[in-house]
């Protein structure tokens, strides 16, 4: 808004609107930076009671965004972009990555909010609800800004009024008070239970056994007399209770 009372004014036009792109264009990357942060740590939060899915999501989700990004930056690279033009695309891509995550993570949340022991009411689902209306709307405003360069637009109104809806809904959420979680109980035959224990078997170390022969070279000395000891006492103690005819036999 300064920006637009100022151009003109205080500030030659052409200057003001090159601030106001790389400010608009840097503060939409930090966006989408900022919105995987957030949809890591709700994921998170949502499978806390399951710790082997957690740590296994969590290491799926890394996975993914690594790539996402990796695809972001490898989409832009194009013969004839460069410069402000890569910029954009780059972060225009990167957007859009950010935003199918956030919708993949309203579609678990929905289908898992009931075996997570939360309900509707619950802030994760609340903050969930929020960040896929605007990926929602962030889709259609890169496919949008791609056909439609010019500053005003209808559109703006429309991404305004979906930023407004967006804070009024978390808002809500979190003027009321949060239901308590409930505790998870899952049947023996659950997926859940299931992969759960199956991601938490793969962090274990496994055990290790000692397959045929051992040398006595791989024992310490102090354990080598250690069993020797034992050997002797085992010994003495099968000779002392033998009976007597077997003794003169």
């Amino acid at each position: 808004m300064p920006l637009l009372y100022l151009s003109g004014r205080s500030i030659e036009k052409h200057l003001a609107y090159h601030v106001y792109f790389y400010v608009y264009w840097v503060s939409y990357a930090m966006e989408a930076i900022l919105s995987l942060l957030v949809i890591y740590s709700i994921f998170k939060l949502a499978m806390a009671p399951l710790k082997g899915l957690q740590t296994l999501g969590m290491l799926v989700f890394r996975w993914v965004a690594a790539i996402s990004v990796a695809v972001a930056i490898g989409v832009a690279v194009t013969p004839h972009v460069s410069g402000i033009n890569f910029m954009v695309a780059m972060i225009t891509q990167l957007q859009q990555t950010s935003s199918i995550l956030t919708l993949c993570l309203l579609l678990f949340v929905c289908f898992a909010i009931r075996p997570m022991g939360l309900s509707y009411r619950s802030r994760i689902f609340g903050v969930s609800l929020g960040l896929g209306f605007l990926a929602t709307i962030s889709l259609v405003n890169s496919a949008w800004i791609a056909h439609n360069p010019s500053m005003y637009s209808f559109f703006t109104v429309i991404n305004a009024l979906a930023v407004g809806v967006t804070l009024l809904t978390w808002s809500a959420y979190f003027a009321f008070p949060e239901p308590k979680r409930r505790i998870i109980t899952l049947p023996t035959t659950s997926p859940f239970l299931r992969w759960n224990q199956i991601s938490m078997a793969l962090g274990d170390d496994p055990g290790h056994v000692a397959v045929g022969g051992i040398p006595p070279e791989l024992f310490a000395p102090a354990e080598l007399e250690v069993m020797r000891r034992a050997s002797v006492k085992m010994t003495a103690g099968s000779v002392e209770g033998a009976p007597a005819h077997s003794l003169s036999a």
